[in-house]
């Protein structure tokens, strides 16, 4: 069997990607990005460029260029908000998190957001929300969505608006607070998404929460 002259290359260039899919400590999210991007374009040039005639090697090349940029969705600035959001709600319990597609999440419960049955913010939650909305007033490519959620208790009827209006007060504060209301998109999701078992006061506590999203438009998909 003829050996095809882009095999190599292409074998070392996925071994590269399965090595930094494995994650490296020394690395941050934004560099293994780009280097993931880089190899998973080597592999697909160097595939392209011999299949249609051209150079494995320069075919490689040029997918390694363009899949670092595509590789590299998670910008500078959203690794050092997320940073300065892990410095401002350590011990919270707030979560945050880089989700799949590329947004910084915080994930806030009930015990430092909302009373039962209420839409006022907690005092607990005002600090987060003034270290999250620190800069964004003046960088207009970020956007923000907030999604609250209920727990089981109660009728649709009820936690519907209530999941809602608890996602507007968190809007209107960081309105308040610099952030253009215009940029922030709200929605209520009721109970129709539990992250925990409805059947304990525990797994309730932790459905009734509000979700933060953060989307930097100049990075994204």
């Amino acid at each position: 069997m003829t050996r095809h002259p882009a095999t190599p290359l292409v074998a070392a260039a996925a071994a590269a990607v399965l090595l930094l899919a494995s994650g490296c400590e020394s690395m941050s999210e934004r560099q293994r990005g780009t280097a993931t991007g880089a190899g998973i374009g080597a592999i697909a040039g160097a595939v392209i460029g011999s299949a249609t005639g051209g150079k494995a090697g320069t075919g490689a090349a040029v997918g390694a260029a363009v899949g670092a940029v595509a590789g590299n969705l998670w910008s500078k600035r959203m690794e050092d908000k997320r940073r300065e959001m892990e410095r401002a709600t350590a011990g919270t319990g707030v979560e945050v998190v880089r989700t799949d597609d590329n947004q910084l999440k915080l994930e806030v419960p009930s015990d430092i957001s909302f009373a039962v049955n209420s839409a006022a913010i907690e005092p607990r939650l005002r600090p987060v929300l003034d270290a999250f909305a620190g800069g964004l007033g003046s960088e207009p490519q970020m956007r923000v969505r907030v999604v609250g959620h209920t727990d089981n208790t109660g009728s649709d009827a009820i936690n519907d608006p209530l999941s809602l209006r608890r996602a507007e007060s968190v809007r209107d504060y960081l309105s308040d607070r610099g952030v253009a209301a215009s940029r922030i998109e709200v929605s209520g999701r009721g109970s129709r998404e539990p992250v925990a078992t409805n059947d304990t006061p525990e797994g309730r506590a932790k459905n009734r929460r509000v979700e933060i999203f953060l989307r930097d438009m100049q990075t994204a998909g």
